[in-house]
């Protein structure tokens, strides 16, 4: 299978010290020609290059290294701000690598030590997936991570910031609320939604073709939309004739710069911060709209097995972590159900038998 030079290039751009490291190159390489996602590769080499710098500034040896080194190495990654906040330095700020980012680079690290032990490089893989130790649990032994695995629940806009976005994204281009709208509507990720082409379209039967290429599991679908994302995908189409009149990637760019090319995944990821930003709700993101439709399906009592298969989870344990019910939800249903038990006591005890009396 012949490597994806241009995806390889475009790596080693991003992360010299990768690019130059034989070992981690070779790596890198394997994981385009074995058909990984190309985020999932970008990750992967951003993973390793921080490892590569961590290593470098400790004079380490890549191939010696120890369990010891990789402690030290997880104790630095607890320390590291995010990228967007690159000026914070205080442990105590909120503004850290999360626990899911501390998870995907260690899981990276791990996966690079598991190529070198395959080509007998090493002697073992520094990197556990985990030790046995004593616990309370059924068998009496249960896994430890090398870091503690927290899982929380999606965020999803209140009634109030849901209205503030509204506000914002009705003064958008149709272009940006067609993409908003079959965002939520077919509960798309970035990558499904910006790599749509003309020839994906159903218009007639309002169905879109997710191609396998495009989605996380490699897996093809087949998606419906509601009859008001029609509407504004008709008036998008029409809008497009006038930056291109050929048929191909659905959304294109309207830029100077970059004018009637396909819009980019890093595009669209400004365009919803933009709206985030003016409508002052900074958590929205580009997997907002998909937690939103998976959530709303939930609520009007869709089978878990019928979200599963429109989100293209193959394990409903995914699926489970993007449906829930928000806290607004459960405490209306909590009020809800202790004023029934509130009025069954009270009817209870005026119900009781004249003359009783207590004890």
């Amino acid at each position: 299978m012949a490597i994806d030079s241009v995806q390889i290039e475009s790596v080693c751009e991003h992360f010299p010290i990768a690019a130059t490291h034989r070992d981690a190159k070779r790596w890198i390489e394997s994981c385009v020609m074995l058909g990984l996602a190309p985020n999932t590769v970008t990750a992967y080499a951003r993973a390793v290059e921080g490892f590569l710098s961590f290593c470098q500034n400790r004079s380490v040896e890549v191939r010696s290294t120890s369990r010891e080194v990789i402690a030290q190495y997880v104790g630095d990654l607890r320390t590291q701000p995010r990228r967007e906040r690159s000026n914070v330095v205080s442990i105590d700020s909120r503004a850290l690598l999360s626990n899911a980012t501390l998870q995907q680079r260690l899981t990276a690290v791990r996966l690079f030590f598991e190529f070198l032990l395959e080509d007998g490089l090493i002697p073992i893989n520094p990197v556990s997936r985990g030790r046995y130790t004593l616990s309370k649990r059924f068998g009496g032994h249960a896994e430890r991570s090398p870091i503690q695995k927290f899982h929380k629940l999606p965020w999803i806009p209140s009634e109030a910031q849901w209205a503030s976005l509204l506000a914002v994204v009705a003064k958008e281009s149709p272009r940006n609320r067609c993409m908003l709208a079959l965002a939520y509507d077919a509960a798309l990720r970035r990558e499904e939604l910006c790599q749509l082409r003309s020839e994906d379209l159903d218009p007639a039967h309002r169905l879109l073709r997710i191609r396998a290429e495009t989605t996380k599991n490699r897996r093809e679908r087949i998606l419906p939309y509601s009859a008001i994302s029609g509407e504004l995908l008709r008036n998008y189409l029409r809008h497009r004739q006038r930056v291109a009149s050929t048929r191909g990637p659905l959304f294109l760019s309207e830029s100077p710069r970059n004018y009637a090319t396909p819009i980019t995944l890093w595009t669209w990821s400004k365009v919803i911060r933009s709206i985030a930003l003016r409508a002052e709700v900074p958590a929205f993101s580009t997997h907002t709209l998909r937690h939103l439709c998976l959530t709303d399906l939930a609520r009007m009592g869709w089978d878990l097995h019928e979200i599963a298969r429109l989100a293209g989870h193959q394990s409903l344990d995914t699926t489970k972590q993007y449906v829930h019910l928000s806290a607004h939800d459960l405490a209306q249903r909590f009020r809800e159900t202790m004023d029934q038990i509130h009025a069954w006591r009270l009817q209870a005890l005026a119900e009781l038998p004249a003359g009783s009396e207590q004890v």
